[in-house]
């Protein structure tokens, strides 16, 4: 038998073992493979999103091969480390150590070399749905099928090039053992696992820090403060907290002390501590890639709700409008061609500042009570009937907070610091559609001149109130998400250009918006995130689960030892089971439980600060899918290790 056929049997006959890691490898081909297939095609060049669309796939190509270096480096370190006892055994056969780096680095690249083929023949399989999801999902036009003969050798050099590296590389952590020591392999008993108090407090403490970082003003420096403490607190958390919770809690006899609880209890001390680098490793992982997916999921939901909350399609806004009636015969134009019957309703809205504490002010837009009557059928709030001279009705919506403008019940402004307005209604909406992320008060038609007159002797020049003529199309008020091809997201585009070339070319300051297209621009840009993180967050899914599937794998002929002697003395098959699922499930599970409330604690504050409220829901849902993926591979995962266990029970 030659070497390279004992490379080969040796990879065959430990199939269990590798099959794990040899199908991440694969997918990460696969993955990476695919996004090439899109980079290189030849059409990508000729639409108008297409350059974008391949850089983007082009960066989270670059994502997924440094993270295939490291989880492939990890991977192989592991599986050295738990071949001891072989390398002991054909030391003793006279083997000399370059003969046993030879075989190590055989046995790596013809697994790396399967990958690459097994995942260069997945990708075209699979790449012409890639092709089509893609496209769809981004908006532009069916890319054909193609032989990517560039993508293929761009993917197979790339990943023969990262193989051969780290097979070279990981020929370092053959350890220049003693041949007793190799032939120990994995039997020496275990010290008891021990926690430090004061690095268990420092753990603590640095959660907390990183949590009360988030809690106050987000500044660059805060973030950075809480990201550089909340991943040191995790380490600390797995390494030292963890371990100490679970002696203590193997001290309570009365809650520990019962039937299996104590021996599966005092097992998984054990585990944690041998585990922690790599839960800590998949905690942080598993945050960032949520995270980004979580952030992604919310801005799509702030746009599905802009839009729905929105009753007019278009808003045409003057800021310094003249005495001349503004010229709206284009929007006319095309809402007559479009062959559909609206309403125009025009609003005065005036600038102005309400003071919090001392000289600070927060904006807000003043409207008369007589033009909010007339708008709070088409918004669907309630009417403010009549106000008295020194009243006025304050209007939030979700990104607004009271005590933003009210102090005392009473509104200060700082046009008029002399007087006070008490707050007779105050009315909460979802939104106000033509006033985003911002509160409205609702004043008497004699505070309007009054504030205007004040604001035009501070700036030295007549103030005009601000204009904005809104158009209610009932037909597009469907309840549905728009199309790029619908009706109404066709009229909103050619307005949204006519305003982009009037705005270049006219020296009025006004504003046109459309509901519709401002949806599907936001859309078609957080499309191609959205793809990308979808395909990421499997990879980074599939691959925690390979991590965890090589320590028990590792940590297999220990456990058989411990199991197979307390079935002599009595613990049944059941009993067991039970025991090793419950180790196996905490193993799979805390970093999902851990990552889900730190997403929580930083995009939080972030989004609320970026005026997105809908924050829980997106992040929910990410975990949700994560929780779905990451419980098939649990079960996988326990089903092989318990029938590995039960073969060797009495």
């Amino acid at each position: 038998m030659s070497f390279p056929q004992f490379a080969f049997n040796n990879v065959r006959r430990n199939a269990r073992a590798y099959i794990a890691y040899f199908l991440s490898s694969a997918f990460m081909v696969m993955v990476f493979f695919a996004y090439s297939v899109f980079i290189y095609h030849p059409a990508v060049a000729n639409n108008d999103m297409g350059p974008r669309s391949a850089t983007s796939m082009q960066v989270a190509a670059y994502i997924v091969y440094v993270f295939a270096f490291f989880f492939v480096l990890y991977s192989i370190s592991s599986f050295l480390k738990s071949r001891n006892l072989e390398f002991g055994i054909l030391s003793i056969l006279g083997a000399r150590p370059g003969q046993i780096n030879k075989l190590v680095f055989l046995e790596n690249m013809l697994i790396g070399i399967s990958a690459i083929v097994t995942g260069i023949a997945g990708g075209m399989l699979l790449s012409k749905l890639f092709l089509l999801l893609s496209t769809r999902t981004i908006g532009i036009e069916e890319l054909p099928f193609y032989w990517p003969i560039k993508a293929m050798l761009v993917t197979s050099i790339s990943f023969l090039a990262l193989f051969l590296v780290i097979s070279i590389f990981t020929l370092l952590f053959i350890r220049k053992n003693k041949v007793l020591e190799l032939l120990q392999g994995n039997a020496k008993p275990k010290k008891q696992p021990r926690a430090s108090v004061l690095l268990s407090l420092f753990g603590a403490v640095l959660l907390a820090v990183g949590y009360f970082a988030m809690r106050k003003e987000l500044t660059s420096q805060s973030i950075i403060i809480a990201a550089v403490t909340g991943i040191a607190g995790t380490y600390f958390f797995y390494s030292q907290l963890s371990v100490l919770f679970i002696r203590l809690l193997q001290r309570n006899r009365r809650t520990t002390w019962r039937g299996t609880r104590l021996l599966w209890v005092s097992e998984m001390s054990y585990k944690m501590r041998d585990n922690s680098r790599i839960l800590f490793m998949i905690t942080v992982v598993t945050a960032l890639a949520s995270m980004g997916a979580g952030v992604v999921l919310s801005i799509n939901q702030a746009a599905r709700d802009i839009y729905t909350n929105n009753p007019f399609a278009i808003t045409n806004t003057y800021y310094d409008p003249s005495s001349v009636e503004p010229d709206r015969s284009v929007i006319y134009h095309e809402l007559d061609a479009a062959g559909v019957d609206y309403t125009e309703t025009r609003i005065d809205t005036l600038s102005g500042s309400a003071l919090v504490s001392g000289d600070q002010s927060n904006y807000l837009p003043l409207m008369s009570l007589q033009q909010y009557n007339q708008l709070a059928p088409l918004l669907g709030l309630p009417a403010g009937n009549t106000l008295g001279l020194n009243e006025a009705i304050l209007i939030l919506t979700k990104a607004n907070k009271s005590s933003d403008y009210i102090q005392n019940h009473m509104i200060t402004l700082k046009e008029q610091p002399a007087v006070s307005l008490a707050v007779k209604k105050n009315i909460r909406t979802d939104s106000l559609g033509f006033e985003s992320a911002t509160a409205l008060l609702i004043v008497p038609e004699q505070w309007m001149e009054t504030i205007r007159v004040a604001k035009s002797t501070q700036l030295g020049r007549e103030i005009r109130p601000s204009i904005q003529y809104l158009y209610n199309v009932p037909a597009w008020n469907t309840g549905s998400l728009p199309r790029p091809s619908s009706p109404e997201s066709i009229v909103g585009a050619k307005l949204s250009k006519w305003n982009d070339e009037m705005s270049d070319n006219s020296g009025d300051d006004f504003y046109l918006e459309s509901r519709a297209n401002n949806y599907i621009v936001l859309k078609q840009s957080t499309a191609m995130l959205s793809f990308i993180s979808i395909f990421i967050a499997l990879i980074f899914s599939f691959s925690s689960a390979s991590f965890l599937y090589f320590k028990l794998n590792s940590e297999l002929a220990t456990d058989i030892r411990m199991y197979r002697a307390l079935s002599k003395i009595g613990l049944s098959t059941s009993e067991m089971s039970a025991a090793a699922t419950k180790q196996i499930a905490i193993l799979f599970y805390i970093p999902i439980v851990v990552s889900a409330i730190q997403s929580l604690v930083v995009i939080s504050p972030i989004l609320t600060e970026a005026g997105i409220s809908n924050v829980i829901e997106p992040v929910l849902i990410t975990f949700a899918a994560y929780l779905f993926l990451q419980s098939l591979f649990f079960l996988i995962a326990k089903s092989r290790y318990i029938r590995s266990l039960k073969k060797m029970m009495v």
